[in-house]
């Protein structure tokens, strides 16, 4: 995530990545890519924001070609000990390229560059896109923000309409037979023994594998469309932003992570990423997805968001204490699993109850009498 005014982050200095030598080399790749002159990067700074990429501001001024002029751009790179569920900047590019084609709100991609003579990381280069993008900054008003929540929705369902046979997305890997059971697998080797002996979580990963949909539509996902992954300005939406874990899934699953109480930022009464009810959220969604919200189907991918974001948060953790990216972000991410585990038990309890409901609402309901048979002389 990264907001409109950059402010530099304590974890790794601005010079990181870019400093006089490489910010040559960096100037040289891009007068040849973008058919120039010449090309002067001025650094910005280091965005805040961002637990999994780098990303720095940056200023492009272009002499000669196409694209002449100055242009506001983020240049987004990997960082040490990349996760397991982040699919590397060259695939995150073909994602964001395929969303900008399809008419979602993303900031438009540029560049991409996997010579690591370059910079040494693989990166892209966007365009830069103003708004707000903290999550308590965005939910804070006493207000909820409907509006908002069924422009999301409207985006998400655009983004849902692009299929896995779009231009581009071969990079990524093939869509699943069954999005519930891949997500099983990779959570199991995800989480690894833990699984086994934390009970929330063994309960958890069950609940997933009794409950899991049959299989169904397959579409491009973003898999991290919440709250603080995206920028607003003046209460309008104005970009969906870090696209480094999408894939192809089911429609809902998007739906349950946004929804998902870790995203709320203590409005947990608005179960709309903390700004709506959901009604406004699936209605946006409904308006342009070319499909109805399924609420059962959303509330076993809620289920899975608990677990997914478990699995995240301990790899987060991991890459702390294994020294490839020491920060206190990613150590206080990784404690954070008695939270998530607290929101999955009470989601799953308040899922014990509806089922309970429906139960007793069947069993109240008169057997039907049998209907009269007409005598046939």
């Amino acid at each position: 995530m990264h907001a409109a005014n950059p402010s530099l982050s304590p974890r790794t200095p601005a010079g990181a990545i870019l400093n006089d030598e490489s910010r040559n080399r960096l100037e040289g790749w891009l007068a040849e890519r973008a058919g120039a002159s010449r090309v002067t990067v001025t650094d910005d700074g280091r965005l805040g924001g961002g637990a999994i990429s780098l990303n720095h501001a940056l200023t492009l001024d272009i002499h000669g070609g196409p694209r002449a002029g100055l242009h506001p751009c983020v240049l987004r790179a990997e960082s040490a000990g990349r996760i397991a569920a982040s699919i590397g900047k060259r695939r995150e590019f073909a994602v964001l390229s395929a969303a900008f084609t399809a008419g979602v709100a993303a900031p438009e991609p540029l560049f991409d560059c996997d010579d690591p003579g370059v910079l040494g990381p693989d990166f892209f280069i966007m365009r830069r896109a103003e708004g707000i993008g903290a999550g308590f900054t965005v939910v804070k008003g006493d207000a909820p923000q409907p509006d908002l929540a069924r422009e999301l929705g409207r985006q998400l369902g655009l983004l849902h309409r692009v299929t896995p046979d779009a231009p581009g997305l071969e990079r990524l890997p093939e869509p699943p037979a069954c999005p519930a059971q891949e997500l099983l697998g990779q959570l199991r080797a995800w989480i690894g023994d833990l699984a086994r002996r934390d009970p929330v979580l063994a309960w958890g990963l069950r609940w997933l594998e009794v409950n899991a949909p049959p299989p169904g539509p397959v579409v491009l996902c973003h898999r991290d469309f919440r709250t603080g992954n995206y920028l607003v300005k003046d209460g309008r939406l104005t970009a969906i932003l870090d696209w480094e874990f999408a894939g192809f899934g089911d429609p809902m699953e998007d739906l349950g992570w946004f929804c998902a109480r870790s995203w709320r930022f203590r409005r947990v009464h608005r179960e709309a990423g903390g700004i709506a009810d959901r009604d406004d959220l699936y209605a946006g969604y409904e308006e342009t997805s070319g499909r109805r919200v399924d609420p059962r189907r959303v509330a076993y991918w809620e289920t899975a968001a608990y677990l997914r974001w478990a699995a995240i948060a301990l790899q987060q953790g991991e890459r702390h204490g294994a020294g490839p990216a020491p920060s206190l972000e990613l150590a206080l991410t990784g404690r954070m699993l008695p939270e998530i585990e607290m929101d999955l038990l009470r989601h799953l309890r308040a899922q014990a109850a509806l089922a309970a409901a429906a139960q007793a609402a069947v069993l109240a309901t008169p057997a039907a009498e049998d209907s009269p048979v007409e005598k046939v002389a």
